[in-house]
Formats: C-alpha cells, structure tokens, sequence
C-alpha cells in the first residue's frame, strides 16, 4: 500500500476545517514520516525531506522514547486504532545527518499524536489542531522553533493538552 503523494508528504494538506486535516490512505499505509514511541503511544513526525523528522526523533529518544521508524511508517488502520510500524528493511534503523545510520532499538506502537515540521507554530496557545486518518481523529501539532519543543511533544502524550 502507497499514499498518494505529491512531494511523499503533502498527503496531509488536504483541508477539512482550518484545524482538522485528512491524512488519505490507500491500501498498504506507507507515508514518508518519521515515529517513535512513548510507552505504547506512537508519534507520527510528518514533513518534507530535511524538515527535521530525523533530528526530533533522535531528540525525543534521548528523553526516553523508542524508535517505531525513520524515512518511511506503515500505518495499519483498525476499527479501534492506527498501529505504527518500520518496513522490515529500515527497522531499527534512523539517520542522523552527518553521522550516518545508526542502530537503535525499535517498538511498534499505536498513534496518539501527529506532528508536521513543515509547519511553524508563531501562537502562544495554538488553537487545537486535529488530523484525521481513516476516521480516527488525533492532535496534530505544528513544529516550535525552540528548545522546550520535544520535552513538550513527551509531555503532551504523557498528560494531554489543558488549555
């Protein structure tokens, strides 16, 4: 299974509300994404090639979370959930430029949240995104262009979104 995709990540712009996007899928649920795992809640990272999805996992893994995949993420949609999981050939894999592949444990994991790095957050307190995938809804949150952004994304699955 492909998602249709122009640039292998614009399968997500498809507007539904200006807060709620539809990520479309065909058979086979395989996106150009990068996801980890906190506990059994998987991240999806989503945005072009050099947005940073390698660079936010590999920062979100050294607060705790364990890799799902780099580069490409099947997603295998449930009636009660979205797992998350590496194509064989890239699992326990992830890319840090400049350094190279690097080897590192890896989970599947059930999606709890997206996060687009091809969008920049410029709002204190950013209205609720959401973004649907196959009929389930998830938070969808734009890239923070500071320090605190992957401590905040661990926090958000540990305990939710207050305000």
């Amino acid at each position: 299974m492909r998602i249709s995709a122009r640039n292998r990540w614009e399968h997500v712009l498809s507007s539904v509300f200006p807060s709620e996007l539809q990520l479309e899928l065909r058979a086979g649920g395989l996106v150009h994404a990068s996801a980890v795992a906190i506990g059994r809640s998987g991240v999806l990272i989503i945005g072009p090639s050099g947005s940073g999805k390698s660079s936010l996992s590999l920062e979100l893994m050294a607060l705790g979370a364990v890799l799902v995949s780099d580069d490409q993420v099947h997603l295998d949609v449930n009636p009660d959930c979205v797992r998350l999981s590496p194509p064989p050939s890239i699992a326990g894999r992830i890319e840090a430029r400049g350094v190279g592949i690097l080897r590192a444990e890896w989970t599947p994991a059930i999606l709890q949240m997206v996060v687009d790095m091809s969008a920049t957050e410029n709002e204190r307190l950013p209205v609720h995104r959401r973004v649907i995938v196959s009929n389930h809804r998830f938070p969808l949150v734009h890239n923070v262009a500071s320090g605190h952004f992957p401590a905040s994304i661990l926090q958000y699955v540990k305990g939710g979104r207050a305000a």
